[in-house]
């Protein structure tokens, strides 16, 4: 509880003085949202409804209230993005139970793909699930190296990789530049 009351304050203080008013209130909201679901995650191999439904719906809410120009717009390629991905994954999840005969990834995987897509603009999507799963793949060596036995049956909780990366790919696609 700690960690995530101090990591809930850091991302908190990061966002507000880093970056703009409604995009730091926005990264606070879905930093809290994200610590949350790594967190639960990472203790239950599940991912809760209302962290990874409640993402999904605050990324299309930001996408208005943060486009001032055309709100319906930003809207509604929030929406289109959130389907393609969380499309994309639930495809690749169905193509790996298939060959596999087990489930690789879960429906609350597919689920939180949907709030990736919703938060982040196309273009950074792919670096987001290269961030999650590079830390997933450091965290299984990291055990390796430290005795403990990995085999291709290891469950691995994903979204405790993808949440943060969320986070983060949100936070860094919207520091001011110059």
């Amino acid at each position: 509880m700690v960690i995530l009351v101090g990591g809930g304050l850091a991302l908190g203080f990061v966002s507000l003085v880093t970056l703009p008013g409604p995009i730091a209130v926005a990264s606070i909201a879905l930093g809290v949202m994200m610590l949350a679901g790594a967190d639960v995650d990472a203790r239950t191999f599940l991912l809760p409804n209302v962290i990874t439904w409640g993402a999904t719906l605050g990324g299309i809410s930001s996408a208005w209230f943060l486009e001032e120009l055309s709100p319906w717009s930003a809207a509604s390629d929030a929406v289109l993005r959130a389907v393609c991905v969380a499309g994309f994954l639930a495809l690749l999840r169905w193509c790996y139970e298939g060959v596999r005969h087990r489930e690789g990834l879960g429906l609350g995987d597919v689920k939180l793909a949907a709030a990736v897509g919703a938060w982040l603009p196309f273009e950074v999507i792919p670096l987001c699930f290269g961030l999650a799963t590079g830390g997933a793949l450091l965290t299984i060596l990291w055990g390796h190296l430290r005795g403990r036995r990995i085999e291709r049956t290891t469950k691995m909780p994903f979204g405790t990789f993808l949440c943060p990366a969320l986070w983060f790919a949100f936070y860094v696609t919207n520091l001011p530049t110059g």
